[in-house]
């Protein structure tokens, strides 16, 4: 971090994730649905540096750029909702307001089911309570990242979680091994609520979680090896028929030697677990090569998100 003439920087690595599981389960009174998912995260990362400056600027006290000029950033992007909540808040326990400069250097696909704006705005929340010093515990942060996404409050409890509710209900887990992760976007986002709808059209009912899920929720530590032979993902049968290419990705990634591969979120990345790196790297060039696909082979997780 750097503490130079009132200016303080912080760079914080914003990870993709996977959904391992994913259950999409009753509808709520307030229109989202209750979930079940265990998810990892994975180290292709975003970066964000955060800068504070002594005067902030007139018009905001955010400024955000990306190095993506498609990635709006005004007030729909999760970055600046994070950072001007942050503030916010901050404002209300009697801190003074600095400047913010933020600049995002962007990675995951966007609208690949990865949650890499989550993940953004997770790495805005924690470089920010990093550099202002406001000590929030990795529970209020989370507390505060409900606001601006069902994914934001995972993130703060990386790497690896069972999450409920909408999202707000993040047990941390230990997942016991090593695995690498290859991802295979392929070239086109889904949109989340074409998403959600596409899954109610295509569904009867809701299927209760297997036994072997609820013997899961007690637990804190589970291994690669009992995740694996688990692996689902409700959205998978809902959007494969409209997008057959998710369905090629995933059969190719497993005649690649992945143990285990599925969609993640509600798409487009596809991706498969493989026991270590030089077979994952394979698998990416191999399945990757097809035209319009972005492919990338990357670790599991093995760390929470920290500040450098």
């Amino acid at each position: 971090m750097n503490n130079n003439a009132g200016e303080r920087t912080v760079l914080v690595l914003a990870p993709a994730k996977v959904n391992l599981v994913l259950r999409v389960l009753d509808r709520r009174p307030d229109g989202y649905h209750n979930l079940w998912s265990l998810m990892h995260t994975v180290g292709l990362e975003d970066e964000l540096h955060v800068r504070l400056t002594a005067e902030p600027d007139a018009s905001s006290p955010v400024r955000l750029a990306c190095d993506d000029p498609t990635l709006p950033t005004d007030g729909r992007n999760l970055v600046r909702r994070a950072a001007e909540l942050v503030l916010e808040r901050a404002a209300a326990q009697g801190r003074p307001v600095p400047g913010v400069d933020i600049r995002l250097t962007k990675r995951i696909p966007m609208g690949g089911g990865l949650g890499g704006g989550s993940s953004d705005a997770a790495a805005t929340i924690l470089g920010l309570n990093h550099v202002l010093g406001l000590g929030w515990s990795v529970s209020e942060m989370a507390k505060l990242g409900e606001s601006l996404g069902s994914d934001v409050p995972f993130f703060l409890f990386a790497p690896c979680a069972r999450v409920r509710g909408r999202g707000e209900d993040v047990a941390p887990l230990t997942l016991a091994g090593t695995r690498w992760v290859v991802l295979v976007n392929p070239g086109f986002p889904i949109e989340t609520r074409w998403a959600y709808q596409r899954l109610a059209e295509s569904r009867r009912g809701v299927r209760p979680l297997s036994a072997a899920l609820v013997t899961l929720m007690g637990r804190d530590r589970l291994s690669w090896n009992e995740v694996v032979p688990l692996m689902e993902n409700d959205f998978e049968g809902a959007l494969a028929p409209v997008h057959p290419a998710l369905t090629a990705i995933k059969t190719e990634l497993l005649l690649a030697g992945a143990e285990g591969a599925l969609l993640s979120g509600s798409g487009a990345t596809v991706f498969g677990i493989f026991h270590d790196e030089a077979a994952a790297v394979r698998a990416r060039d191999l399945v990757g090569r097809s035209e319009g696909r972005r492919a990338f082979a990357a670790p599991a997780g093995t760390g929470p998100l920290t500040c450098g």
